[in-house]
């Protein structure tokens, strides 16, 4: 069967044919590193994650390039830097914050079980290739320098707006654009500003005098470009990336290099909602990986990655998703009876089942009916019938990036996510803290163990107001 995949700039599922099968490239916008990764941000890591482990299986590990980026130089960043580290310079604060978080992002996604991409660019390590597509953009007609700002002249590309699907009309008419003074036109974006005293800065390109920094659209064009070329396969990201970021840094390659296309494909995964709802901080539903992964804030327990990357993996990457407790926990009961099912085996290196499931995601990533391949590969291990068949699922898992480890692997890390009932917990320090005031040390032993035994560690102190004692907790690791 061939690979077909959904391409947003036609609007149609497409036999999928590399430009070089001997290097199929793949870029992918990764995260802006001011704070932590959210959960929205977690869906395209692991649906690219899966493609990348496809065309893998597909074309061979050493043909395929998957560059995923870092914006490590942006206006949150700036903003950011100087609220958290008011002490530092704002460039040392800058650096301080991206590279703190960066690291925390690492760590984070590397517990949902994604492999590392080919190249991972960082932005600020591409300033000289964002410099000369500014002054190619400048010297063919396609932006102009006004005010030291470098900006791109939308209406200097007839077919602006081709990815979004949207006139120029319609985008001037649904946009929030800032409309300088300088602009020749509303919709002109900026590829390179002046920066303001403390931010990072860097020699202007296009004659400008003023140092400066690029925009964010500029950046991706510049990193895509140096790594996989003038155009490549596919360009993936959420949904939200469309229209400006997308539809911008078509515009801006397509236009520097005199190229029909960026990227071949395009491809989008699908909104994010959080128990039905949009998730916005103003709505208290604002989850991010690491809290997920290290609190008990969602649902009462910290869940192991791999339950987040399956239950990701049970809706169609292009449809909306409603990431819910519910979900969690029907993702973690599969994974826990498929690894009782499994034990410890070693995966074997093909098998009927992976040829399912290669099938269902040649057909635009179904993991749904991936997923539904491996439920009759587990009721075949159940039957007990096929001394292999353990491994031979195992590797139908592996495809997806699921079943990395094994059962004694398994079990710790559901150890480590021990269902808690905040409220229970708090009632019996309460208990004991009365205890211990009425001077009843047996009662307060005994509510300690109570507590231990269900994986509640305590940390007795004193209000530093009051100085009354208090108690503070954690779930035991």
């Amino acid at each position: 069967m061939t690979l077909t995949l959904y391409n947003t700039l036609t609007r149609r599922k497409e036999p999928f044919e590399p430009i070089d099968r001997k290097n199929v490239r793949m870029y992918v916008c990764g995260p802006t590193v001011y704070d932590l990764a959210h959960i929205g941000n977690a869906r395209p890591i692991i649906v690219f994650d899966v493609l990348f482990r496809l065309l893998r299986h597909l074309y061979g590990e050493k043909h395929v390039t998957y560059a995923r980026n870092i914006t490590d130089v942006d206006d949150k960043i700036n903003a950011r830097a100087v609220e958290r580290y008011p002490e530092l310079p704002p460039t040392e604060a800058i650096r301080k914050l991206t590279e703190e978080t960066t690291a925390q992002f690492h760590k984070d996604i590397a517990a949902l079980g994604v492999l590392e991409p080919s190249v991972e660019p960082r932005a600020t390590d591409h300033i000289a290739e964002m410099r000369v597509l500014c002054d190619e953009l400048v010297a063919n007609g396609h932006a102009y320098v006004a005010e030291d700002h470098v900006l791109f002249a939308v209406a200097s590309m007839p077919d602006y707006g081709k990815l979004a699907r949207r006139s120029l009309d319609e985008m001037e008419a649904g946009a929030r654009v800032d409309v300088a003074p300088y602009k020749k036109g509303p919709m002109d974006f900026v590829l390179w500003k002046p920066s303001k005293p403390g931010e990072p800065a860097w020699p202007s390109p296009a004659g400008i005098a003023t140092p400066g920094r690029p925009g964010w659209h500029i950046e991706c064009s510049a990193m895509a470009g140096k790594h996989l070329g003038d155009v490549f396969d596919i360009h993936g990201g959420g949904i939200d990336l469309v229209f400006p970021h997308h539809e911008n840094e078509l515009a801006q390659s397509r236009c520097a290099h005199g190229t029909p296309v960026m990227a071949n494909v395009w491809m989008h995964n699908g909104f994010l909602q959080v128990e039905g709802e949009k998730m916005s901080k103003s709505l208290g539903n604002f989850v991010t990986i690491n809290e997920l992964l290290e609190t008990t804030n969602f649902g009462g327990k910290r869940w192991p990655g791999e339950v987040l990357r399956l239950a990701m993996l049970m809706t169609n990457y292009r449809q909306p998703i409603d990431f819910s407790v519910r979900n969690l926990e029907t993702a973690e009961k599969l994974l826990d009876n498929w690894y009782r099912a499994i034990g410890d085996v070693e995966a074997a290196r093909a098998s009927d089942f992976l040829a399912e499931v290669e099938e269902a995601l040649r057909d635009d990533l179904n993991t749904p009916a991936a997923i539904t391949h491996l439920h009759t590969a587990y009721d075949a291990v159940r039957a007990g019938n096929e001394v292999d068949a353990p491994a031979r699922f195992k590797v139908a898992a592996n495809m997806l990036g699921l079943l990395l480890s094994g059962e004694t692997e398994w079990k710790k890390a559901q150890s480590s996510g021990v269902s808690i009932d905040g409220d229970a917990v708090g009632k019996l320090i309460a208990a004991r803290l009365a205890a211990r005031k009425a001077k009843n040390w047996a009662e307060g032993d005994r509510i300690r163990d109570e507590l231990a035994a269900m994986g509640i560690q305590l940390k007795d102190g004193k209000d530093p107001q009051t100085g009354e004692p208090i108690t503070t907790w954690e779930v035991k690791r």
